[in-house]
C-alpha cells in the first residue's frame, strides 16, 4: 500500500514537473520570440532609412526642415497620412510615375517612417552638379550612319532628353540643316529659377556633343545624331547645382511625355556620390522605370578618378551611372587624333567597381 502511495506520489511529482517545465519553455520560448521580432522590426526600418539620413538625425536630433525622399510600395495607410499632415512635415513634391514624395519634416520623425509597411526607402534630397565630346570621327559614329538599312543612322525623327543646365537656344548647332527652324523642340525648367536657357555653360556643351549639326566648325564637331530633336530639361541651376527631388520630376515628365516627342534617349551628364544601392537609390530607380519603357539612359561616370595627390583612384562612379540598365559613360583622352589605338581613360575620369552599398542594423556595409 505504501508503495502504491509512493509510487502514485512520484507519478504525481513527474506530472506537475513536466507540466512546469513546459510552461516555463513555453514562457522562455514566448520572450525569445517576441525578442527576435522586435530585433526584426529594428532591423526592418532600419534598413529603410539611408545611412546618411540616419547618421544627421542622430547627430542632430532636433534639426528642422529636412529635405528627403520617400518611396512607397503601396498607397500611403491613414496613419502616414495623419503623419505626413502633422506639424512641421510638409509634402513638397509627388513623382505619380514612381510612387515617390519629395518631403520637408524634422529629424524626429526620420525614423518613424520606417516603421511603415507601405514604405519602402528614405533618403536625402542631395545635391546633383555637372560632370564634364569629342568628334564622331574618333568616337565611330562616322563609320556606323552608313550601316542604316533605310537611310543614314543620324538622329532624323528620334527625341533625344538632355537633361542638364539648360540649352543656349539660338545656337546655330541646333538649326535644321540648311534652315532656321530649331531641333529644340520643347524646353522645361524644373530648378524653380523659370528659365530654360543656360547661363552656366554645361548643357549646350552636351547637347552639342549628341546633337550638334557641326556648322560652327565646318563638320569637323559634328555631334552623334545631328538631326535629331532636342528636349531641353533644365534640372541644374545657374552655379551647376540641382537636387534629387528636381531631377525626378524631370524623369517623371519624361515618363509622361516621352511617346510625345518620341523620346528613345536621355542623357545626363551630371549625378551624386553613390551613397546607397542602387536597389534603393531612387534616380537609379527612375531610370531604370525609363529603360524598362524602352528609353536608352546614359550618365556620366563622374571626374573622381584622381585624388588630391594625383594618384588613380577605383571605385567612384557616380549615381545613377551606378545602375545596371544605365549605360554609364566615363571620358577618354584621344591624344588629338582620329585613330582609337591610342586612346587611353582620361585621368580625372572615375572609374569602377561601383561602391554604392547598404549598411545593417550593426554597421556593416554590404556593397552592390
Amino acid at each position: 500500500m505504501k508503495r502504491t502511495k509512493r509510487s502514485l506520489a512520484l507519478t504525481w511529482l513527474a506530472c506537475v514537473s513536466l507540466v512546469l517545465s513546459l510552461c516555463c519553455g513555453i514562457l522562455v520560448t514566448d520572450k525569445a520570440s517576441a525578442k527576435n521580432d522586435r530585433r526584426n522590426r529594428a532591423e526592418r526600418r532600419h534598413r529603410k532609412v539611408a545611412s546618411d539620413l540616419r547618421e544627421h538625425s542622430r547627430r542632430e536630433p532636433r534639426a528642422n526642415g529636412l529635405k528627403v525622399i520617400l518611396q512607397l510600395n503601396d498607397q500611403p495607410s491613414t496613419e502616414l497620412r495623419a503623419l505626413l499632415r502633422s506639424n512641421g512635415v510638409s509634402v513638397r513634391k509627388q513623382f505619380k510615375h514612381f510612387n515617390t514624395l519629395a518631403l520637408e519634416l524634422p529629424a524626429s520623425v526620420i525614423e518613424s517612417l520606417g516603421s511603415f509597411s507601405e514604405v519602402e526607402f528614405v533618403s536625402v534630397d542631395s545635391e546633383v552638379r555637372s560632370l564634364g565630346g569629342h568628334v564622331a570621327r574618333t568616337s565611330g559614329a562616322d563609320n556606323v550612319r552608313s550601316l542604316g538599312t533605310s537611310g543614314p543612322l543620324d538622329g532624323a525623327g528620334v527625341g533625344i532628353a538632355i537633361v542638364d543646365s539648360g540649352i543656349y537656344p539660338d545656337h546655330v548647332s541646333f538649326l535644321e540643316a540648311g534652315t532656321s527652324r530649331s531641333r529644340i523642340v520643347k524646353s522645361v525648367d524644373f530648378t524653380g529659377e523659370g528659365r530654360t536657357d543656360d547661363p552656366y555653360g554645361h548643357g549646350t556643351h552636351v547637347a552639342s556633343a549628341a546633337a550638334g549639326n557641326g556648322l560652327v566648325s565646318g563638320g569637323k564637331y559634328v555631334g552623334i545624331a545631328p538631326k535629331a530633336n532636342i528636349i531641353n530639361l533644365r534640372v541644374l541651376n545657374s552655379q551647376g547645382v540641382g537636387s534629387v527631388s528636381g531631377l525626378l520630376s524631370a524623369l517623371d515628365w519624361l515618363m509622361s511625355n516621352r511617346d510625345n516627342y518620341n523620346i528613345r534617349v536621355v542623357n545626363m551628364s551630371l549625378g551624386m556620390p553613390a551613397i546607397n544601392s542602387y536597389k534603393n537609390d531612387p534616380i537609379c530607380l527612375a531610370s531604370r522605370r525609363l529603360v524598362d519603357a524602352g528609353v536608352v539612359v546614359f550618365a556620366a561616370a563622374g571626374n573622381n578618378g584622381k585624388n588630391g595627390a594625383g594618384e588613380k583612384t577605383y571605385g567612384h562612379v557616380h549615381s545613377p551611372g551606378i545602375d545596371p540598365s544605365v549605360i554609364t559613360v566615363g571620358a577618354v583622352d584621344t591624344k588629338g587624333t582620329n585613330g582609337r589605338d591610342d586612346d587611353s581613360i582620361a585621368t580625372y575620369s572615375s572609374r569602377g567597381p561601383t561602391r554604392s552599398s547598404l549598411t545593417d542594423e550593426i554597421g556593416v556595409k554590404h556593397y552592390d
